[in-house]
């Protein structure tokens, strides 16, 4: 089990590839702006997804991503369809 597997929606895989990116805590993780975090997440699999980039705020927030305010998804649904 990967230490980030700790945080909300953060399962196996998506940790296995932060730790792959050298995010390997929960602490590297929330010292990350989001969008960093996923720049880096998506240099390991290019297929990285809109709610990959839902699940690394709800993460560093602490809560599900399903929980996110309209303001924070419309935000990374902008800075994701801008890749």
């Amino acid at each position: 089990m990967y230490e980030l597997e700790k945080l909300p929606n953060i399962g196996k895989k998506l940790a296995k590839n932060f730790y792959e990116a050298g995010i390997t805590t929960p602490e590297q993780l929330k010292n990350l702006d989001p969008k960093e975090a996923f720049l880096k997440l998506r240099e390991i699999n290019p297929d990285s997804c809109l709610l990959s980039c839902y699940a690394i705020v709800g993460a560093i927030e602490d809560i599900r991503w399903h929980d996110l305010p309209k303001e924070k998804k419309d935000e990374m649904k902008k800075f994701f369809m801008a890749l």
